[in-house]
């Protein structure tokens, strides 16, 4: 890959990674409307592992209250912080489903067989419209704190089907908790926390096969990629933490429609 082919694909990723309009569908897009080779699903995990480091740095308190959880359970202390250890638990059932979904995905090579415009399109204009129903309609009464095991495990079957590109990881898990009463922010942050193992996992087997391959060159290709999108990831956090304080996820909802008519308008023509 070209040195702007890995700055457009880093910063494409650490913009929308955390924004309800799906990173893996901007990622395959940008080969398409450029005519570059597709970057590949290795790329594409290399990218996302800055944006980790994006989303742990800039929800510090919530990962050192989560690392302190996991801490009390490996010591067996028994004067722990229920709540604190409600959300480590809550965090860590959320991620079964999709590290099993997503192991299958992988072994059967699914993902490949997903990465389409048709698919994009119709997942992009459909999920779009399901958030800004429950968005619109849904109460605003619950907070992180409220966080139960059921509603961790909705959660969680949500962000399966972010396997599917278009969907959005973010944008259906915060449908999700939008549709069960919690608030835009905090459906963002949880969003956001569950984003924390589940990008562990990928990048843990997509390490694995790197370092089989030897390929050192797309090794410092993978680090550049990250180091780009931590740096646009945090400024995009930010941003849509303050939208999220006093507006709706309409606009969101707007470029998905108009993203996926184009996109079928394309396809299909």
């Amino acid at each position: 890959m070209s040195f702007l082919q890995i700055v457009v694909l880093a910063i494409v990723q650490g913009i929308t990674e955390f924004l309800p309009i799906s990173s893996s569908a901007h990622l395959i897009l940008v080969p398409r409307l450029t005519d570059w080779p597709d970057q590949g699903v290795m790329m594409d995990v290399g990218v996302h592992l800055g944006t980790l480091g994006a989303v742990m740095l800039y929800f510090r308190t919530d990962v050192g209250r989560l690392f302190n959880a996991f801490w009390q359970m490996l010591t067996l202390k028994q004067d722990y912080d229920r709540m604190e250890r409600r959300l480590f638990l809550a965090l860590i059932l959320s991620t079964i489903p999709i590290i099993i979904f997503g192991g299958l995905a992988a072994a059967f090579d699914l993902n490949d067989l997903w990465r389409t415009l048709e698919v994009i399109g119709w997942t992009s204009i459909l999920f779009g419209l399901l958030l800004y129903v429950l968005d619109m309609r849904a109460p605003v009464t619950k907070k992180i704190t409220d966080m139960r095991y059921g509603h961790a495990l909705i959660m969680g079957f949500a962000q399966v089907l972010s396997i599917i590109p278009g969907t959005s990881r973010a944008g259906i898990t915060m449908t999700a908790a939008r549709g069960m009463g919690f608030s835009r922010t905090e459906a963002a942050r949880f969003s956001m926390l569950m984003s924390i193992p589940t990008i562990i996992a990928a990048g843990s087997m997509e390490g694995v096969k790197l370092a089989q391959s030897g390929d050192f060159v797309l090794g410092l290709d993978i680090l550049l990629g990250a180091g780009l999108s931590f740096l646009a990831a945090l400024v995009a956090i930010a941003a849509l933490m303050k939208w999220l304080e006093r507006a709706s996820m309409t606009p969101f909802v707007v470029y998905r429609v108009m993203l996926g008519a184009a996109l079928l308008v394309w396809a299909y023509a």
